[in-house]
C-alpha cells in the first residue's frame, strides 16, 4: 500500500472556513463531531490515549492546535519544541483524527463557536464549567465531557527528563 502523505495532510489540515464546511457536511450526514484542542508538542502515549478516547465519543474528531505564537505566550519562549507544521502533520497521521485547525489565539473559543461541535472534550484536570466554549456548545444542544489523563505523561515532564540526563 502506498500512502500519499502530502494529500493525506492536506485533507486533514484545514483553515477554519474549509473545516467549517466539512463539519457542516458531517453533521448533516448525522455524524457526531467531537472537538478538543491542545499544544501536542511532543506526542506521547498520554496524548494518543486521550485523543483515541475523545474520538470514541463520536464519529469525527477535530483537533484545534495552538499555533507556535500561542504556545510561546502560554508555555514560555523555549516552547514549542516542534513547530506547528510538524505538530499538525503528526496529528494528521493518526487514523482517528479527521480534521486539524491551527489557531493563533490563546484559547480556541473562536473555533468552537464557528464549528459548534456536538461534543467538546478536555482533560479531567479541567472542571466542565471552566472549559472554554462549553457554554456555547451546550447552548447549541451539544455536550461537554472530560477524559481522565494518563498519569505521568506530559511534554513538559519529557523535556525535563531529557534536560536532567545531561547533568
Amino acid at each position: 500500500m502506498r500512502i500519499d502523505l502530502e494529500r493525506a495532510l492536506l485533507d486533514k489540515i484545514c483553515d477554519l472556513p474549509t473545516l467549517k464546511s466539512k463539519v457542516d457536511f458531517w453533521q448533516k450526514e448525522g455524524d457526531k463531531v467531537v472537538f478538543t484542542n491542545g499544544v501536542f508538542d511532543l506526542l506521547h502515549i498520554g496524548h494518543i490515549t486521550y485523543m483515541a478516547k475523545a474520538a470514541n465519543l463520536g464519529d469525527r474528531l477535530i483537533i484545534g492546535l495552538n499555533a507556535d505564537s500561542s504556545v510561546r505566550r502560554i508555555k514560555g519562549p523555549t516552547r514549542p519544541v516542534n513547530d506547528q507544521s510538524n505538530r499538525a502533520a503528526l496529528l494528521a497521521a493518526l487514523f482517528f483524527v479527521d480534521g486539524i485547525v491551527v489557531f493563533e489565539e490563546d484559547t480556541p473559543l473562536n473555533i468552537i463557536t464557528a464549528l459548534l461541535p456536538d461534543i467538546l472534550v478536555k482533560g479531567a484536570d479541567y472542571a466542565i464549567e471552566n472549559i472554554v466554549g462549553g457554554k456555547e456548545v451546550i447552548a447549541n444542544g451539544g455536550e461537554v465531557k472530560t477524559i481522565d489523563l494518563v498519569e505521568g505523561y506530559s511534554s513538559t515532564s519529557i523535556i525535563q527528563r531529557i534536560q536532567n540526563q545531561g547533568t
